[in-house]
């Protein structure tokens, strides 16, 4: 009994496991139903399972049988609606394909144009942001294709400035880009480029100047010529004698519009040539010669570059170097006025250069260098003039010289320049002047006295009396009042003489002209050559005329009588010179004419020439004659060589009676 309740009550277990397993199967996705059904196979009760199973199968059929039979009607309706739907379906699917075919066909051009328009916005952005970066990128490469037309055109310092603008404000706005890289890298060597085209520049224009020194310094004493000429012209308009003159404008220079009408030819100075311009033209400047902005923009760009001193430095090295070529005399300067003219025109073109470049740069010259190389200049220039003026023995050229040298000093002292020194030297000239003339009118004595026939001037009229008298200051009332045909007591020496003495006079005051000389310095530089010329040459070569061996009494009478004329004349030098130097000779310290003692000296020479001849003819004759000196008788006639000398003595005193009155024969 135990045995079958233990029986049934596994029955039991073993039914609530299998329905346990149904339910599970039943709720279990059939994928997941594989460990419990191996729970079924693992167990013993597997067929009583499949009863179950096969049970509760055909209870659920039922079920479903129940269910179909309760609503089979609806499905029949359902289906059939679900027919009729499903052509209406077939219909709105055949429009819905027709339409999206015609939707198709029609959109395909849209699409197309779609495409287009997405790429036409894409180019748009990329053309826009293309468009701005050029608009960023355009100036630089506009400032560079400048920068390098200005360096092809060689406007160097527009260059500069351009390459300065495109460093520092352009090229950082784009500096990522590859070309501007090349570019910044590039600018180290413009610049350079850039200092080393202006310094080719500079010194074509260290060049230019030196070939046109010559040009520039002729000009510049060209103009102080006619500045001169208008100071002249000026000065005798209002009156005579005045020897101020009006100060010269030194920036005013190069404007002068003045003709060459100077009182004095300028065939006797030999300074102003002007063979190529009229005198009523306008000469050029410095300026108009020579093209000085090479030398601003090379100054401009090293400025700017940060070697401004390393420039200035070269600048004046080089023209140190032309200075000393320019003051270097050629051997033959000597020779001739124009070797002297060419060298000073060469040392003004220089200055006049460095005045320029002083007073339109700012530093590249200061008033320090000018004066070093000026007071080179000066030094050298007067060494030089001493020692060619030393060869000179022509006193034109001298006298040339010396205006030309006063050209020279009054040109540069128009610029500022001391000319003192020169001056100075001017006077040590001045006696090598006095010399050459002395030596001059040696000759042009011993031509007169030798050309001279010893015989008092006759006069068959009234105009020959006026013109001797005019040569010379004669007044004789007795002579003037006897009838033509006259002679006049002195021969013609006595007037060609006292001409020349007073051209030697005015050779002497041309030289003090413009010598900034007081009056009473030219009169004594007057009176003490003219005393040389009296005392020394003249005096000379009158005693070689009295001591010529063929001289007769007739001569040395005459010579006795024409000094003693020109003796009296020497009040009217005096005269003279007073008038052409306005200083009177009661003024302290004027030297006095020594003519007096020169032509007496020349007279008593004279004398004791003819004392002398006059014993020697004495002697002759005695000595000639043939005397019986032991004869007793007494003859009725004188002896022939007594005549003759008794006759020689009557001729020749019969000269005597023209000597002067006061003379001691």
């Amino acid at each position: 009994m135990e045995r079958g309740k233990m029986a049934e009550a596994e029955s039991l277990e073993t039914a609530a496991e299998h329905e346990r397993i149904l339910r599970e199967i039943e709720s279990t996705d059939t994928a997941c139903i594989g460990p419990t059904l191996r729970s079924v196979y693992d167990g013993e009760e597997h067929g009583r399972f499949m009863e179950k199973l096969e049970t509760r199968i055909r209870n659920h059929d039922r079920e479903i049988e129940k269910m179909c039979n309760f609503h089979y009607q609806g499905f029949v309706d359902s289906i059939t609606e679900l027919l009729k739907v499903r052509g209406e379906a077939q219909k709105l699917k055949n429009q819905v394909t027709d339409t999206n075919r015609k939707l198709q066909h029609e959109g395909k051009e849209l699409v197309i144009a779609m495409e287009e328009l997405k790429q036409c916005r894409l180019q748009q952005r990329n053309i826009s942001a293309t468009v701005d970066k050029l608009m960023l990128c355009l100036p630089v490469l506009e400032m560079y294709s400048k920068l390098r037309d200005q360096m092809k055109t060689k406007r160097h310092y527009p260059a500069l400035k351009t390459l300065e603008h495109l460093e520092h404000t352009y090229l950082p706005q784009v500096s990522h880009y590859r070309f501007c890289k090349v570019m910044v890298d590039n600018i180290p060597k413009l610049r350079e480029e850039i200092k080393d085209v202006s310094m080719s520049d500079l010194k074509d224009f260290l060049e230019s100047i030196r070939k046109h020194s010559d040009k520039i310094g002729e000009t510049a004493m060209k103009q102080a010529q006619q500045q001169r000429n208008l100071d002249n012209i000026i000065l005798q308009q209002p009156r005579i004698g005045s020897k101020k003159k009006p100060k010269k404008d030194a920036y005013t220079i190069f404007d002068t519009e003045i003709g060459s009408t100077s009182p004095k030819s300028e065939q006797d100075s030999g300074i102003l040539d002007v063979e190529d311009e009229e005198d009523d033209e306008e000469v050029p400047g410095a300026q108009d010669l020579v093209d000085f902005s090479p030398v601003y923009r090379c100054l401009h760009i090293y400025s700017v570059l940060g070697a401004r001193e390393t420039f200035e430095n070269y600048y004046r090295k080089q023209r140190r170097k032309q200075a000393r070529l320019v003051l270097q005399p050629p051997s033959n300067m000597h020779e001739t006025l124009d070797g002297y003219r060419k060298y000073f025109n060469q040392i003004v073109g220089f200055f006049v250069v460095e005045d320029h470049i002083l007073h339109t740069t700012q530093g590249l010259v200061n008033r320090a260098y000018i004066d070093e190389l000026w007071e080179m200049a000066l030094s050298k220039t007067i060494a030089a003039l001493r020692t060619h003026s030393s060869y000179c023995s022509d006193p034109n050229l001298v006298l040339d010289l010396k205006n030309l040298i006063v050209l020279f000093a009054d040109t540069l002292q128009v610029y500022g320049f001391p000319v003192n020194q020169l001056f100075d030297m001017l006077l040590e000239i001045r006696d090598q002047y006095s010399e050459t003339l002395l030596k001059k009118w040696s000759g042009i004595f011993r031509n007169i006295l030798d050309s001279d026939n010893y015989s008092p001037i006759p006069v068959t009229s009234e105009e020959i009396y006026k013109k001797v008298v005019g040569q010379f200051p004669f007044q004789d009332t007795e002579l003037e009042k006897q009838p033509f045909p006259k002679k006049f007591p002195f021969s013609e020496f006595v007037p060609k003489v006292y001409n020349q003495i007073k051209e030697f006079i005015y050779a002497c005051l041309k030289f003090s002209e413009d010598l900034h000389l007081s009056s009473t310095e030219v009169d004594d530089m007057i009176r003490k050559s003219t005393n040389l010329l009296l005392t020394r040459t003249l005096s000379s070569s009158l005693q070689n005329v009295i001591k010529r061996k063929n001289i007769g009494l007739t001569e040395l009478v005459q010579i006795i009588i024409n000094t003693t004329h020109l003796e009296k004349s020497c009040k009217y030098l005096e005269e003279f010179i007073t008038n052409i130097t306005n200083v009177l000779p009661e003024t302290v310290h004027t030297t006095k004419l020594y003519g007096t003692t020169t032509f007496k000296d020349a007279r008593h020479a004279a004398e004791e020439e003819i004392y002398t001849n006059l014993n020697q003819k004495i002697d002759q004759f005695l000595q000639l004659a043939d005397y019986d000196w032991m004869t007793g008788e007494l003859g009725n006639k004188a002896s022939d060589y007594l005549v003759d000398l008794i006759a020689f003595l009557r001729s020749t005193f019969a000269v005597f009676t023209h000597l002067p009155i006061d003379c001691p024969l």
